[in-house]
């Protein structure tokens, strides 16, 4: 008699990092069980989480709203309840399980680090900035580490921007198309409240300035790089607590706006002023704070236990996206 497949549970998998790691472990041989706000469990039926979690091999959450809108005061509380209220329904799950999973992956941002220009971060010497989108970060990971869960490993997956056919991609090329591909330079911006900390402790309360010259460091991975990762890390039971997901090959905002116009065939970038880009980002409904905070993330638990990144070329990447959306057209 063939033994039943092991069971792994993907929370927000109906999103595009969600979508490519859910095809990964039913490819891996896992029965796949999805939970979210259209598929057979959904959040707020705490009893069907329930059994959905217990007996399950893997527990992956990647559930949350899109950050790729406005933080309006509405936008700002759906972007934390939704990744800490679906956290906290998962925690409550594993703890009454009989059968609890081995493995619990939760999302969690690369951009819980501070703004750097004077090193990278890594998961031993990084340093937690301020903000709307760091108290976020901190929220999210507050409540999956909250407590004790013997029988499950915990790991918060820091991810950098993810390159692939995806939003943050998108939104981009984008940007190149339209002839904003310049460097993008920070300044005076009037005076607003759309950063400012959020939650239990909230931090920070200005819109931040970051006088970089075009020079903010640009952290990626490839949705390849994400699947392996998850694969990687599945596998092995001596990693939890925090871990980077970020690629080895970080660039900065000319080089990759520079990047962009090669590869639209845009012969120019205007430069942008931070007046000219709250503009183009309030037209293109998301915030500035993607281009112009200095995302300097590395790898270093994830190098440390011999895992290699196989996607390190952006250039080759953001080619592929394009060509893929010019055939869909």
């Amino acid at each position: 008699m063939t033994p039943p497949a092991p069971r792994a549970v993907v929370a927000g998998a109906a999103g595009f990092i969600g979508t490519a790691i859910t095809e990964a472990l039913a490819a891996d041989g896992f029965e796949v069980l999805r939970i979210g706000r259209a598929e057979a469990v959904r959040w707020g039926d705490q009893s069907a989480v329930d059994a959905a979690v217990d007996g399950a091999e893997v527990l992956v959450n990647l559930a949350g709203k899109s950050v790729d809108c406005r933080y309006t005061d509405r936008n700002r509380d759906e972007i934390l309840a939704s990744r800490v209220e679906t956290t906290r329904a998962l925690a409550a799950a594993v703890r009454r399980a009989d059968a609890p999973p081995r493995v619990w992956l939760n999302a969690s941002t690369a951009t819980i680090y501070r703004h750097a220009t004077d090193r990278p971060h890594t998961e031993a010497n990084g340093e937690r900035g301020t903000g709307f989108s760091v108290d976020v970060a901190r929220e999210w990971e507050a409540a999956l580490f909250a407590g004790e869960l013997p029988g499950t490993r915990r790991v918060a997956l820091r991810m950098a921007i993810v390159v692939g056919n995806g939003p943050a991609t998108r939104m981009l090329l984008t940007l190149a198309r339209l002839g904003l591909a310049g460097p993008q330079f920070d300044g005076w911006v009037p005076r607003h409240r759309r950063y400012r900390g959020i939650g239990s402790h909230p931090t920070g309360d200005t819109p931040p300035s970051y006088r970089t010259g075009g020079r903010q460091r640009f952290s990626w991975v490839h949705i390849d790089d994400v699947v392996a990762a998850v694969r990687f890390l599945i596998a092995r039971d001596d990693i939890d607590g925090v871990v980077n997901v970020s690629g080895p090959t970080p660039t900065d905002n000319r080089t990759l706006m520079r990047t962009l116009r090669q590869v639209v065939g845009a012969p120019l970038g205007i430069p942008s002023r931070r007046w000219m880009l709250e503009a183009a980002m309030w037209a293109l409904r998301t915030e500035p704070e993607l281009l112009l905070k200095s995302r300097w993330v590395l790898p270093g638990r994830l190098e440390a236990a011999g895992f290699v990144f196989r996607r390190t070329d952006l250039t080759a990447a953001l080619a592929e996206v394009h060509a893929a959306r010019r055939v869909r057209r």
